[in-house]
């Protein structure tokens, strides 16, 4: 049977799109790979929001220009964010890729894959891949693609075009497939999942999505992400707090916390607004987490500059703070300003935040100690058991049987910057407690 491999490199829009990329190839009878070697179809799906996740993609052409030469019927694409609308300077640099594929649009690709099968029949409606076979209890739904901010920093809008929703009823026909598949969670997904539904004739907004959602038996769980501060709205802020299926979980990046850096990032807030915004979450939605972003050395980014960010987090205390040093982005508005803060401050930096981070995190994790927590079963990898819970914490423990896609108690009895483990309780002692 013909063969394919898939590699994935960033953020969870891009692997939706390789899941749903691999439904596609799967119903043209290929079957899926996890060495290129022997492959007929040998697929990059590539991320360019960093410098790193390019240089990755690039390693692994590297690696393949050999196979290429020795094999050359073998199709190699190049597909994702990496891919500019005029894909020229790529094809130059890399002669031996046969493909090159935008974000989303692959239906070159897949053209491709029917000939080499045979196939004369699409199986696909045009500009639009099939929903991905569920591989666990878990599952990404993308929501909208595309970004109407333009944030000096970003690549995005460049690559994925404008925002475009799908439609309310689409997405709902989508998880309730999901679920009778044995999905108990869904993640939507979106550049600014807050945004959704504004470019629809009916207007409906994320909220009105979430108590869709809501009301499918059998889902137990919904997670959303990456919302945009400045979108951030109250009638969502509700929603969270009052629907029962809805986690308590929001990543809500900020990028800096000083407001000239914000300002030249065009990011739209302040950086008293984003506290005001964090406090107003925090009021309504008791014991939410939350997520972020942080961006350091950002061009123009001062000693000050970079201690109001260091203070704004070490202020607010944030669950998850994910940062990640400035590297410019050629055809964005910041790569015109000179990149100025030398790496090794950038790295620095980067360092303090981590620290300060780790500490915050630690000391948060700490409050679950002794507290039973329910927590999806989502794999198990060396004897160990792992989920999370409805607050993104992550949760190892080990027990034996078949637990994958059950919701369980779990007694927190170890605590750490980033995880939680603790046995299973067991029911008995679970009603007793609770009775």
């Amino acid at each position: 049977m013909p063969s394919y491999y898939l590699w994935t490199v960033g953020c969870q829009m891009n692997v939706a799109d390789s899941e749903r990329l691999a439904a596609a190839l799967d119903q043209l009878g290929y079957v899926a790979s996890s060495r290129p070697d022997g492959c007929d179809l040998i697929i990059l799906n590539t991320c360019s929001v960093r410098r790193a996740a390019e240089e990755k993609a690039i390693n692994q052409l590297h690696l393949l220009k050999g196979l290429k030469r020795n094999r050359p019927e073998v199709t190699l694409a190049l597909v994702g964010c990496m891919v500019p609308k005029d894909s020229s300077a790529l094809q130059r640099q890399f002669p031996f890729v046969d493909l090159f594929c935008r974000p989303q649009q692959f239906e070159p690709l897949l053209e491709v894959a029917r000939r080499k099968v045979g196939s004369g029949e699409g199986c696909l409606e045009p500009g639009r891949l099939p929903p991905p076979h569920p591989k666990g209890p878990t599952a990404f739904v993308p929501i909208s693609h595309g970004c109407n901010k333009v944030c000096s920093f970003c690549i995005i809008p460049y690559r994925r075009g404008r925002e475009v929703s799908r439609p309310l009823a689409e997405v709902v026909e989508e998880v309730r497939g999901l679920v009778a598949r044995g999905v108990v969670e869904v993640t939507l997904l979106g550049q600014n999942v807050d945004s959704y539904g504004s470019d629809l004739p009916d207007r409906p907004d994320l909220a009105d999505l979430l108590e869709a959602l809501n009301a499918i038996a059998g889902l137990a769980r919904i997670r959303f992400l990456t919302s945009h501060p400045r979108d951030m709205s109250d009638r969502l802020i509700a929603a969270v707090a009052r629907l029962p299926k809805v986690c308590e979980h929001i990543n809500l990046p900020v990028q800096s916390g000083d407001d000239a850096i914000l300002r030249s990032m065009r990011r739209g807030y302040t950086a008293a607004e984003y506290r005001e915004l964090v406090a107003k979450i925090r009021a309504q939605v008791p014991g939410v987490s939350l997520a972020t972003d942080i961006i350091v050395g950002y061009p123009g980014e001062s000693e000050r500059a970079f201690q109001n960010t260091y203070d704004l987090l070490e202020e607010l205390a944030i669950d998850v703070v994910h940062v990640a040093a400035y590297s410019p982005r050629p055809g964005t508005l910041a790569s015109r300003l000179p990149d100025d803060v030398p790496p090794a401050v950038k790295k620095a930096r980067l360092h303090a935040i981590e620290a300060l981070q780790a500490r915050v995190s630690a000391a948060f994790n700490a409050r679950y100690l002794g507290q039973t927590v329910e927590v999806l079963v989502e794999q198990k990898v060396k004897g160990r058991w792992s989920g999370r819970t409805r607050t993104n914490k992550l949760v190892f423990w080990e027990q034996e049987g078949d637990l994958l896609g059950q919701l369980v108690p779990v007694r927190i009895a170890r605590t750490g910057a980033w995880s939680l483990q603790g046995p299973l309780v067991p029911r008995l002692e679970l009603l007793s407690t609770t009775a």
